[in-house]
């Protein structure tokens, strides 16, 4: 049985997956994770009910290559990578060169590498992931799909800032990423809602990473995420929409060196900056401090007011869907969320809420509210395997 292994590399993880080429579309297999962070780096893999967790003697660094061939060492033992066909990449920004996915060579590869400043947290890990798998799994062929791509739908206007027009031209401008979450949304909320998903809704991915989606009959319209992954809500520790005068005075004033201001938005703001305490919204909601419950307050109201906005460009709203870690799993969050929404229409039933339900919307409410898990690779792997086979004919 021929099977496909696809690599989702975040800022400081790689979530990895393998899946079976079946008729219809790819079966996942299993699932696994690195985390970066970890010391010693653990690859851990579910296979159904099984457990496989293995301790890694590799180090991260410039060259991936050692962390790759341990973990395909590891796999190797549990799993036929002799029958591995292809492997695909998430990568996080694609520009305005690339609107769908592609098979991944010298060219396409140079193109991902020259954005790498316009997405300098994802784009670098991602690179050395595609290369080294090509030295360590080099007669395989390998597809990028691109979070952007789905976002290529947005209007121009929509796309556009109020900045000189030289420097639009020059690829200053709203570009939006999570498009393989949303991309998957769309496509799950169709088998389960049909009616809803012909209409307006807005998705609100809400994980490490945050962000929200306005999507039309399926189709993207506008997204909170613009130029960077720091625009739209505060996440767990980036900081969300900023007076750019804060950043000017920051740099000016405060005396802020460049990369001491990209480590403050990215790494020391968010729920983290605010709270003081923790950039995970598990461990603020357990908390009593009220620095806690300022963040959690502070991201369901830049949440709602993101809906706001997005309902604006889709004409009204019909749905909202909850997704990503926190969206599917923090049900305080979403009532927060919801809560503020009540002027829309939506009307939450709470037992379906802490239950983690599909709807969790009552069926008095104007607006529905829906939770559903996300799933990237599956999207990578769909990709992938469209793209080799249309090569193939």
């Amino acid at each position: 049985m021929k099977t496909l292994l696809t690599f989702n590399a975040g800022s400081s993880t790689v979530k990895i997956g393998l899946f079976a080429l079946r008729p219809g579309a790819p079966v996942r297999i299993a699932r696994g994770m690195i985390d970066f962070h970890h010391d010693p780096l653990t690859l851990r893999v579910s296979e159904g009910e099984q457990r496989i967790e293995a301790a890694l003697d590799a180090r991260p660094n410039a060259d991936l290559r050692g962390v790759l061939s341990e973990t395909v060492a590891v796999l190797g033992r549990h799993f036929d990578l002799g029958e591995v066909a292809a492997v695909g990449h998430r990568v996080v920004h694609g520009g305005d060169r690339f609107a769908g996915p592609v098979r991944l060579d010298g060219d396409s590869i140079a193109a991902i590498d020259a954005l790498t400043v316009l997405a300098p947290l994802h784009q670098p890990q991602s690179l050395r992931l595609i290369r080294a798998i090509g030295n360590v799994l080099p007669d395989l062929p390998q597809v990028a799909s691109f979070d952007t791509a789905f976002h290529r739908t947005n209007d121009a206007l929509v796309r556009r800032f109020a900045i000189p027009r030289a420097l639009h031209d020059r690829g200053i401008k709203r570009y939006g990423f999570h498009g393989l979450s949303y991309k998957y949304i769309a496509t799950k909320l169709a088998r389960l809602a049909p009616e809803t998903a012909s209409g307006r809704v807005v998705v609100a991915h809400l994980g490490s990473g945050a962000s929200l989606c306005g999507l039309d009959k399926g189709i993207s319209r506008d997204t909170s995420m613009g130029f960077s992954t720091l625009d739209g809500i505060p996440m767990a520790t980036r900081c969300g929409a900023l007076d750019p005068g804060v950043v000017l005075h920051l740099l000016g004033q405060e005396g802020l060196a460049l990369r001491e201001m990209e480590d403050l938005l990215y790494h020391e703001s968010g729920l983290l900056g605010v709270s003081g305490i923790s950039a995970d919204s598990r461990d603020l909601l357990e908390s009593d401090a009220p620095e806690a419950k300022e963040a959690i307050d502070l991201f369901t109201l830049r949440i709602t007011g993101e809906v706001a906005r997005l309902a604006t460009t889709l004409g009204g709203l019909d749905a909202i869907v909850f997704t990503a870690g926190v969206g599917e799993n923090q049900p305080a969050v979403r009532a927060g969320v919801c809560e503020r929404l009540g002027w829309f229409g939506l009307d939450l039933d709470p037992v379906a809420n802490a239950a983690n339900a599909v709807l969790i919307s009552t069926a008095e409410s104007r607006t529905a509210a829906f939770v559903i898990p996300t799933d990237e690779e599956q999207v990578i792997a769909e990709e992938t395997v469209s793209l080799l086979e249309g090569a193939g004919k």
